[in-house]
């Protein structure tokens, strides 16, 4: 029998690996997730236009340290990428490691700027970049603010939004060096800022505009500008207060500017290695990545063996097919056969993914940044039980839901007929899906512990929780529970293949199929 199963199972397998849609799927999926990592970060740099605001200041106050605000953000943004440039392409990285470890902290901001800004830092490494290395692009501005539109001005106020609603609507246009770019927002500050404390009958009175800065713009989905301007001018507001109070300014700044010194350590690591990095964190949530990975894997790998049965079915293929063997060793050749097929298809991104890791490993990362993540991702794979535990649950998940839909696909003579029957299984496939946010946080809660003992969602709950420590309990008792979980489902489900398999007409009723387990016939 298992010799026949095996050739079942070779057949299936040579049989999918020669489909267009495997291969789509092999290399769409990686491409996908590369995508869905680098596009938006490519549509943040270069796709998101430069937003231009005006802001009307009668009392000459404001505009100024909005611009102030504006440009120090900008810089923060260059300084950031010029230290990342840097760390890509200094010959030697790691003996300057310290030194752009303090450009990345908060502080050094004001010692950036007074020390020349980008050409100032440049400068401090002329010479030392690798041979080849590309000149570095400054990133473009998110804000600039821009004067009134030549044809509106300023007074009267109280009519001002309405001659610039063609702008801020976008049906004309401001003209900047020459090309027309849209207006963002209208910032609208009157004379004398409301100012008001937090609980305050003035600060839960937003019905009147009287008093209250207006930020006019059509774009709800970007609400950093209207944030930069709420805190600029609120920082300013709480300036003159303290001063108006006889308080010393610098010195109210030189307090607020206190921070805990507050360390994470982790009581499971080593002496001396307590620390908490970014790559503990990523430990901590990487799991779930494995079991949306895990989730598609499974749900594909199904529905492939599904779509066989019924298409063989309807086109009589399976009558041929059993003539030469049995039903048992068809299913089980199927099965295997299918599987075959999915762990390739694991194992293709999983490697497409690793070298997608390495070709993006910076090669002056340090541990802890943010150019680091991929270094901490390879490290995470080689040095934990993530890999073989995500192939074992595939191929127990794999079984749970495989097995399933082979019972169904060979009750059902279309796939209409099976979709139907489908609308079972879903969503008790769906569950996993809307705990894998929930599970890290509590790894070992009365949720994650409760779902992990139910077997259809063993493998993803089991699976999200492999980083958090779960008790031996539970790996085991899992483990021991779906396999006996899998072996019934194959007992059943060999019972329902060897009748339903040739039957025609209408799909069976489940009170049917009951019957095909109790009588074996």
């Amino acid at each position: 029998m298992l010799h026949i199963a095996f050739l079942v199972a070779a057949r299936e397998y040579l049989e999918n690996l020669k489909t267009k849609g495997f291969w789509m799927g092999i290399i769409f999926f990686p491409l996908i997730w590369t995508l869905a990592i680098k596009v938006p970060v490519l549509i943040e740099k270069k796709g998101v236009p430069t937003r231009y605001f005006v802001v009307t200041d009668p009392s000459g106050k404001w505009k100024g340290l909005i611009d102030r605000e504006v440009d120090q953000r900008h810089q923060r943004e260059v300084l950031d990428e010029l230290v990342s440039h840097a760390r890509r392409h200094l010959k030697r990285p790691a003996d300057r490691v310290d030194w752009l470890d303090h450009w990345s902290t908060a502080a050094a901001l004001d010692e950036f700027i007074a020390k020349g800004g980008q050409a100032g830092f440049l400068k401090e490494l002329n010479g030392l970049f690798e041979a080849g290395t590309p000149e570095f692009v400054e990133p473009r501005r998110h804000f600039q603010r821009t004067e009134l539109p030549t044809e509106v001005t300023e007074e009267p106020r109280e009519t001002l939004i309405d001659r610039l609603r063609p702008w801020l609507k976008g049906e004309q246009k401001l003209q900047m060096n020459g090309e027309p770019v849209g207006l963002f927002a209208a910032v609208l500050i009157p004379r004398v800022v409301q100012e008001a404390a937090p609980g305050s009958a003035k600060a839960s009175d937003k019905s009147s505009n009287e008093g209250n800065i207006q930020f006019w713009s059509d774009n709800l989905a970007d609400p950093a500008l209207e944030q930069l301007v709420s805190e600029t001018v609120g920082r300013e507001l709480r300036s003159a207060a303290y001063q108006a109070k006889g308080m010393n300014q610098a010195a109210v700044r030189e307090i607020e500017a206190i921070r805990v010194p507050l360390v994470s350590l982790n009581p499971r690591k080593a002496a001396g290695e307590e620390r908490v990095g970014l790559g503990d964190r990523i430990r901590q949530w990487i799991p779930s990545a494995f079991v949306y990975l895990l989730w598609v894997a499974v749900f594909v790998s199904s529905q492939m063996l599904l779509t066989s049965v019924i298409e063989e079915k309807s086109n009589r293929i399976i009558e041929v097919l059993l003539s030469s063997v049995t039903p048992e060793e068809l299913m089980t050749g199927k099965l295997f056969g299918i599987a075959l097929t999915g762990l390739t298809m694991l194992f293709l991104w999983i490697a497409s993914a690793m070298g997608v890791l390495y070709l993006n490993t910076s090669k002056g990362s340090v541990a802890g940044t943010a150019e680091n993540i991929p270094v901490d991702l390879i490290n995470l794979l080689q040095t934990t039980w993530l890999l073989p535990a995500f192939l074992g649950y595939f191929i127990l998940g794999f079984l749970v839901f495989a097995t399933f839909f082979l019972a169904m696909g060979s009750t059902c003579n279309t796939l209409k007929e099976a979709q139907n029957m489908m609308g079972i299984v879903m969503p008790v496939l769906i569950v996993p899906l809307l705990t894998i946010p929930f599970i890290p946080r509590d790894p070992n809660g009365t949720l994650a512990r409760v779902l992990s003992w139910i077997p259809p969602f063993t493998p993803f709950v089991m699976m999200n929780r492999v980083t958090g420590h779960p008790p031996l309990l539970d790996v085991v008792g899992t483990l021991l529970l779906l396999g006996g979980f899998v072996a019934f489902e194959l007992w059943a489900a060999a019972r329902i293949f060897r009748v339903g398999v040739l039957r025609t007409g209408q799909p069976p009723k489940w009170l049917e199929m009951a019957r095909w387990l109790r009588s074996g016939a």
